[in-house]
């Protein structure tokens, strides 16, 4: 029988001994826990080296290579010295690998898992190998090295950082003297005077972070209030260690340990345990002699939910004041709008267009009937859509493109677009080639919020039926129908009523749009006119989806008594003012969404827990984890309507409440214009 014996700096209340048989050889393995004492460790490395056939050292520095820096730890090579003549290892080898596999193994089982995510090393030296894996997903990597090298509160923010901070440190932290220094000044009241503040900025950036890597010794510090919904990799997580995850509300944690008679055993011992069972030194065991043990063994980077299955997206989502009157109620342009003549406030309407994008809220609490759940940020660029059309598409790109560099800092996955940003020039087609992150208009489930609401409208209003060929008996009309949105609901609508009207501009892309309705639809009667004026007072229904920005796009009084209004339109194509004059019509609001979960948020002018229906597709992306440029361009595909659709139901999303100028409609309401309607029907 080989023994095999691992000296922990660690407690020795965690002590073992079990026998086991390993790669076809019976084994004895032995843990001694020796409390943080090198001097103890040397006497117990003395005592075993003859019974011994290796030796694993755990809880104590590896010799770390960072970049191309080899670093000897003069703890570790004290350690080693006591034992020449036996195989002693820390397990360097065989955790590299297991290491870097736990971070392609959870990304290809999760998919897109560590896009972009923030992820903070607790010690970057020790995981610089899950560091240069995560490099290849995201650009977010902070490493805490100064913080517990020197107190210092700074973080290194990139690989070639670390490989420059570990250059200049290595000859004075690695030197035996040195790592005296540095134990002594951790003593010093100066330090522990500094100690507070290093610790909360420490705490900060835990809670700031998205993946946390780090020994469970350097976890132990943190609480509920930083690690929550976080990921954590490690590695020998046991049932306590998962209790411990659990209190904490710990979303995931990738446990990268190897397993042997059902406990997590250190990666230092079974290295040991295969320089024994194969006779060689750890320096003479190579990567195919660690691949067939993994192999044979089934060893697997484990995946844990210590509360149950949770994943955590991100999202950002582009807006911007609507209207003059929006910057008015946003401080500190309320005091200014309040003493300001006109002349003034346009001169500010122009100045904050060119302001660089901010954080106006952090989203959290959406949560999936999946058990994913999304969190993200409002970003705000200042252009009211005045000032977007008074310049050139350029301008408004450079501005979604810094909103773009903010999101990626901040770890979003995907960005949409919203109001008009979604619009402006080719639809974000170039904003999605030059942005650093994927890219949505958010248009498709705009066309499909749309459409929901207007069926559910037309529905409760009762004036519409469905005929024979199981299409709604009637007449519908999209304006703006050559417009991103329009054009996909005139397509939607063809399927859908017994005739369509489509009403835009421009002649040649109508007849266009036409012609491909009809092809994709057979049977489907198309109408095409430059105006509303010749067929408004016949129909049935009105689609409104330009970006005429204010202008009057349809003279409402023209309207058939009983027509349900969709008003797509960011700003509105109806103003309130028009609405009033017509009680017997009902104009809606397009369609908004209502997120699942306990959503929290700044005012975006909807109720509490209800988007646009362009943020919830950013939102049902995140959700599905669907991190790619999904609705981009002014011709959008039905099937992808259809689709964010399914997702959004997969999701929890449902139909917000019917709502208009005055807010949610009522049944009292939906009975009043069907009362109203049927009365100016009645013949004088």
């Amino acid at each position: 029988m080989k023994t095999v014996v691992s000296v922990s700096q660690g407690s020795s209340e965690y002590d073992y001994e079990l026998e086991t048989t390993f790669l076809e050889q019976p084994f004895r393995i032995i843990r001694v826990g020796t409390d943080g004492n090198l001097e103890r460790a040397e006497a117990v490395l003395d005592s075993v080296c003859g019974e011994a056939d290796a030796i694993g050292l755990s809880m104590i520095h590896d010799h770390y290579q960072v970049g191309r820096e080899q670093l000897e730890h003069p703890d570790t090579a004290r350690l080693e010295a006591c034992i020449p003549d036996k195989p002693v290892t820390t397990g360097a080898g065989l955790r590299g690998i297991l290491q870097e596999w736990a971070v392609r193994h959870t990304q290809t089982e999760l998919g897109h898992f560590f896009d972009n995510a923030r992820v903070l090393f607790l010690n970057g030296q020790a995981g610089y190998r899950i560091a240069k894996a995560l490099s290849e997903h995201t650009d977010n990597l902070f490493f805490a090295d100064p913080y517990l090298d020197f107190g210092v509160p700074r973080l290194l923010t990139s690989l070639r950082q670390l490989e420059t901070y570990t250059s200049l440190t290595a000859p004075v932290t690695f030197r035996p003297a040195a790592v005296k220094l540095i134990e002594a000044l951790h003593k010093t009241p100066i330090y522990r005077m500094g100690e507070k503040l290093i610790r909360g900025s420490l705490h900060e950036s835990v809670k700031d972070s998205h993946v946390i890597v780090g020994a469970m010794g350097d976890l132990e510090a943190f609480s509920e209030k930083e690690l929550n919904g976080k990921t954590v990799i490690t590695s020998r997580v046991t049932e306590s260690a998962l209790d411990w995850f659990r209190s904490r509300k710990v979303a995931m944690v990738v446990d990268y340990s190897p397993w042997l008679e059902g406990r997590p055993v250190g990666v230092n011992v079974m290295e040991a345990m295969i320089s024994a069972a194969l006779s060689r030194t750890p320096e003479q065991l190579g990567a195919d002699d660690f691949l067939d043990v993994i192999q044979t063994l089934g060893i697997e980077p484990r995946i844990l939910y210590p509360n149950g299955y949770r994943r955590v997206n991100r999202f950002a989502f582009v807006i911007h004041p609507l209207s003059q009157q929006y910057l008015t109620k946003t401080p500190p342009l309320d005091w200014i709008a309040n003493v300001s003549p006109p002349a003034v406030m346009n001169l500010v309407e122009k100045a904050v267009a060119y302001t660089p994008p901010f954080i106006y809220s952090k989203v959290s609490g959406i949560k999936s009937p999946t058990g994913d759940e999304a969190e993200g940020w409002l970003i705000t660029v200042g252009g009211t859509p005045k000032e977007i059309m008074a310049h050139c598409p350029e301008f408004t790109y450079s501005r979604l493109l810094a909103a773009a560099k903010l999101a990626k800092k901040l770890g979003a996955q995907i960005m949409g677009l919203g109001a008009f940003t979604k619009v402006v020039g080719d639809a974000g087609i170039t904003v999605a080639k030059r942005a650093p992150l994927p890219i949505t208009t958010g248009n498709s489930y705009s066309a499909s919020g749309a459409l929901w609401a207007a069926h559910d409208a037309a529905k409760k209003v009762g004036r519409v039926s469905i005929g024979k060929s199981g299409k709604m008996a009637g007449k519908a009309m999209v304006v703006g129908a050559t417009g991103a949105i329009g054009s996909v609901c005139a397509r939607l609508l063809a399927k859908a009523v017994d005739e369509i009207y489509m009403v835009a501009p421009e002649a040649a892309k109508l007849l266009a749009l036409k012609e491909s309705i009809e092809l994709e639809t057979p049977g489907a009667i198309v109408h095409v006119s430059a105006t509303t004026d010749r067929d408004l007072s016949e129909m049935d229904m009105v689609v409104t989806a330009t970006s005429g920005a204010g202008k009057r796009i349809l003279d409402i009084m023209q309207v058939k008594p009983g027509c349900v209004i969709t008003d797509v339109a960011r700003p509105l194509d109806i103003p309130a003012e028009d609405v009033a004059k017509r009680p017997d019509v009902l104009v809606i609001e397009s369609g908004e969404i209502q997120l699942p979960g306990d959503v929290r948020m700044k005012d975006i002018g909807l109720p509490r827990g209800i988007a646009y229906a362009c943020l919830a597709e950013t939102i049902v992306l995140a959700l599905e984890a669907r991190f790619e440029n999904f609705t981009l361009g002014r011709n959008i595909e039905w099937e992808k309507v259809r689709e964010i659709y399914k997702l959004g139901l997969k999701h929890g999303m449902e139909l917000a409440a019917i709502s208009g100028v005055n807010g949610v409609f009522t049944d009292e309401d939906f009975e009043r214009v069907r009362t109203l309607a049927e009365e100016a029907e009645e013949p004088v």
